[in-house]
Formats: structure tokens, sequence, C-alpha cells
């Protein structure tokens, strides 16, 4: 006990997890009386789950956030994956009854896709898009994508709220959030501003803010052009969805999105097929237009 419980000493979390999951094999080899052939099939789990999963502390909760392990074992069967899945539960329960922890699992439950979740754009086709879009469109599309702003939030935008490399967000119920630019969005939006000369809004027509429709057809126009349907809502869902496939905290991507609970957020992980995974498990492309990760 003292063993496990001293665990929470180390100073990176990503060793205190690999501990913890050392104990467990030896609590099922030892005390248990589990075969060899069992316990390595829990290691090699166990510490597959750990390579890319996040571990941390909050408010005196361990949390185990298995969002990027389930996107990585996306292509086992589903016999597989259960038994995955169970040796992480076993885990957990493990820390819990033994070793006396508040553990909160994230991103276990099955994977189901809602009807109603919008499909994502594939990275190609708007890094496509931007290549052929003005300075104001390829901003229009940066902000929605780059940001994972409503297109509500955009219309309101004002000027002032830009500033020192972060832009603030004032979404709905009046929340307001602070979100991070890119580098290269700062650089497209000092063009932008010294080309348009807004007054008040980054997106203006006459004296007054350009309106939610007005925004969506510019967005529509600019992607039929290519051949493509998109609406803003989606570029939203892309972003979520390319950030968490590439291994974000699902908690970080809930607050970048504004939303109230994490449950919320969950919804970008439940998607369809083997495919659709891995078509998104890359890098947020805005971060570095010039890369293209390979396939695993």
């Amino acid at each position: 006990m003292a063993k496990a419980q001293g665990n929470c000493n180390m100073n990176h979390n990503t060793g205190i997890l690999q501990r913890y999951i050392e104990d467990f094999l030896d609590y099922l080899l030892n005390v248990r009386g589990y075969s060899d052939a069992t316990v390595e099939t829990y290691e090699i789990a166990l510490r597959q789950m750990a390579e890319v999963s996040h571990f941390y502390e909050e408010d005196g909760v361990w949390v185990l956030d298995i969002t990027p392990f389930r996107f990585k074992i996306v292509k086992n069967s589903k016999k597989t994956i259960v038994k995955k899945l169970s040796a992480v539960r076993s885990l957990v329960k493990y820390m819990e009854d033994q070793c006396h922890l508040l553990v909160k699992l994230i991103s276990d439950e099955s994977i189901k896709v809602p009807q109603s979740l919008p499909k994502p754009i594939e990275e190609k086709y708007i890094d496509e898009v931007l290549q052929k879009a003005t300075v104001e469109e390829k901003l229009l599309v940066s902000m929605l994508y780059g940001l994972g702003l409503r297109i509500s939030e955009l219309s309101g935008l004002k000027l002032e709220d830009i500033r020192a490399g972060w832009v603030e967000i004032h979404g709905k119920g009046n929340k307001v959030r602070q979100l991070p630019l890119l580098d290269s969005l700062q650089e497209l939006l000092q063009i932008y501003l010294k080309n348009q000369k807004p007054k008040k809004y980054l997106f203006e027509k006459g004296n007054a803010p350009m309106n939610s429709a007005q925004l969506r057809y510019k967005l529509t126009k600019l992607f039929k052009e290519s051949g493509l349907k998109a609406t803003p809502h989606q570029l939203r869902h892309s972003f979520a969805t390319h950030l968490l496939n590439h291994g974000a905290r699902i908690s970080d991507v809930s607050e970048l999105l504004g939303h109230e609970t994490m449950a919320t957020t969950q919804v970008y992980t439940k998607l369809g097929s083997v495919k659709k995974m891995q078509e998104y498990m890359r890098a947020h492309p805005l971060a570095d237009v010039t890369h293209q990760p390979s396939e695993e």
C-alpha cells in the first residue's frame, strides 16, 4: 500500500501512471494469482494506453483521459477493444480500491455516432480552399476553423477584443473565454487589417458588423467554388475533431469551444468508422500548413 501511495511523490504524471500499472500487474500476478499469459495481455493493453493518454490531478481527483487511446485502437476488432477497455477499468478499480485514490475515467464508453453530428471536413479540402481564397476569405475560414468559433461569435467580434496574441470571445449566455492565436493567424490578421481597415468589428459592411447570414454566405460560396459543401458549424466540428484525434485533452478542447460541460464535447469522440478515424488522426494543419502527417 505504501508503495502505491508513494507514487504521488513522482514529478511526472506519466511516470506516476506507469508505476501504478506496474503495481497493478504485480498485484494480479502475486495476489490474485493470474497466469503469466493473462498478466501479459493486461500489460500490453495498459502500456499502450499509458503511452498516449492524459493522466493529471484536478481538484483532488486524478483524471485519466483515454480519448487518444480510443483513437489509437479503433482499428482493432470489437472483441479486442472490449478487452483493452476492460483492462483499463480494472486498473482504475485497483487504484480506487487498493490505493484509495479518487479517479475519474474519461472516454471509456462505447462509440456510437449521433445522427445529428455533422461530418467534419477533411484537412486536405480545407487547405485546398485556403490556397484559392482571398485574404478576407482566408481569415473567415481560419477564424472558424483555427479557433472553433460559432458564426454568431465571429459576427460580433470587435477589434478591441483582439490583442497581444489572444482573442476574447463573448459566447452563449454572455460567457467570455480567451483563445490563443496561432502565429499564422496573427500574420493573416495583420495583412487583413492593413488592407481592409475595419473600424470597430473584424468583419464589417458599411458601419455595421456583417451578420451571421452574410458571413455564412461568403463561406458556403467559397467552398462551393471548389465543389464542396460546408457550413460554419462544420468547421467548428472539424476544429474539435482534429484536435482530439491528435491527442488534445478533452477538457482543453471543451474550454476552447466554450462548452459548459465536457459531456457536450465528448460527442466529438464518437466518430463512425475506422476509415473516418484514420482520416482525422492528424495535427491541426493551421499550426504548420506544410505539415502532412503520414498514415500509421
